[in-house]
């Protein structure tokens, strides 16, 4: 019997960042779990960090993934909303690092892409596509749906590299090598 690689999906914000974690056996996705990281209100950036960098590591040890898939930042016209969402996403990062998952990123326009058709799909068309993809009984927050969508995004593009390793190869620096 093949073991599932598990995927942890985050979709960062300096309020809320959503995440997602998914199975992939062969072509097949499972959903596992969802939700979402509320920073406190009137907390300060480096406060919104620390809660950022605790809890995705829970996620982490909680899920036990095998990789995570992140989105990367969009430049918007509000240089310091940008900053701060830059900030939040690199102690996403740091966490998934410090868990010693591999980090792969995608752009907003490739999840919506893969997940819906269209780069300029709708949050709710998203949250849709993921429902039906994963057959969820439940549509979760679109904080979690992007989520969930950054991790079906990576299972859709590596679903190659998922079945190579699931046949017995391991992946070290970008070569395959035999275990």
């Amino acid at each position: 019997m093949t073991t599932p690689i598990r995927i942890l999906g985050i979709d960062p914000g300096s309020r809320v960042t959503g995440f997602g974690v998914i199975d992939l056996l062969g072509r097949q996705q499972t959903y596992v779990a969802s939700g979402c990281i509320k920073t406190p209100p009137k907390a300060v950036l480096s406060e919104r960090i620390a809660v950022l960098f605790e809890h995705i590591t829970e996620v982490i040890h909680t899920y036990q993934p095998t990789v995570s898939a992140i989105e990367q930042v969009f430049v918007n016209v509000n240089p310091a909303a940008t900053l701060m969402l830059g900030q939040a996403r690199g102690a996403c990062v740091a966490a998934l690092v410090h868990g010693k998952l591999p980090v792969h990123e995608y752009t907003a326009l490739q999840v919506k892409q893969a997940v819906v058709g269209q780069g300029k799909a709708a949050k709710e068309q998203v949250q849709h596509m993921v429902v039906q993809m994963l057959r969820l009984n439940g549509t979760p927050s679109t904080d979690a749906a992007d989520a969930l969508a950054v991790a079906i995004t990576h299972a859709l593009r590596n679903h190659n590299l998922a079945a190579q390793i699931q046949q017995g190869l391991s992946v070290k620096r970008g070569r395959f090598t035999t275990r």
